[in-house]
């Protein structure tokens, strides 16, 4: 099994998908990866009858493929989920594709999300479980900022309205999800069995 040991020496912190070995190929291989997990887990999707924002399983995968990834491959695995599900692959939520409507400024919110976990989590905060839990918390709020904003701006709403459709009924089931994403990454680097380098 390859470690962090048996790998060359590196400028910039590792993330979880450095353990993995190869270089284009597993970077090509692990964004494809990344944006067919959030594909995957978008078909666990629920819809709610006062809201155009379906409850899914995404926020997981977003989490857990910006953090695992890092920033380039999370920001890479989002944009590439972005543009396969805008030209017709149907795995945005519900098995839909295309411009979603008012719902389309969570998969933006998807790629800064990503983006911004990975960098938290290339200076360690997917070691612990204490510094998981704000890298978790701050992905969550970039991505509810971005779709709720997007979501009063499409359907002609305030804020209050914006954030009672696009927020407020999701709120138990993210808390969840981003606990799960922090309690499985510093889980996954104790298998993985070798210390992190000091950013």
């Amino acid at each position: 099994m390859t470690t962090a040991a048996t790998l060359p020496r590196r400028t910039t912190p590792l993330v979880l998908a450095d353990l993995v070995p190869g270089a284009l190929a597993r970077d090509v291989l692990l964004v494809i990866g990344g944006a067919g997990l959030v594909g995957l887990l978008a078909q666990v999707s629920i819809k709610l009858s006062f809201t155009p924002v379906p409850i899914t399983g995404q926020t997981l995968g977003v989490l857990l493929a910006g953090t695992a990834l890092g920033w380039r491959r999370g920001l890479a695995a989002m944009l590439l989920y972005a543009a396969a599900g805008l030209i017709g692959v149907p795995w945005f939520a519900g098995q839909a594709s295309g411009y979603v409507g008012a719902s389309f400024g969570y998969i933006v919110g998807f790629i800064a999300c990503a983006a911004v976990c990975g960098a938290l989590a290339q200076r360690g905060a997917d070691r612990s479980l204490t510094r998981s839990v704000p890298a978790m918390i701050v992905g969550e709020i970039l991505m509810y900022g971005i779709g709720v904003t997007w979501l009063a701006v499409d359907l002609h709403v305030g804020a209050g309205t914006a954030i009672s459709l696009g927020l407020t009924p999701f709120l138990a089931g993210d808390a969840i999800k981003a606990a799960l994403a922090a309690l499985l990454l510093p889980a996954a680097w104790k298998l993985a069995g070798e210390p992190r380098p000091k950013p």
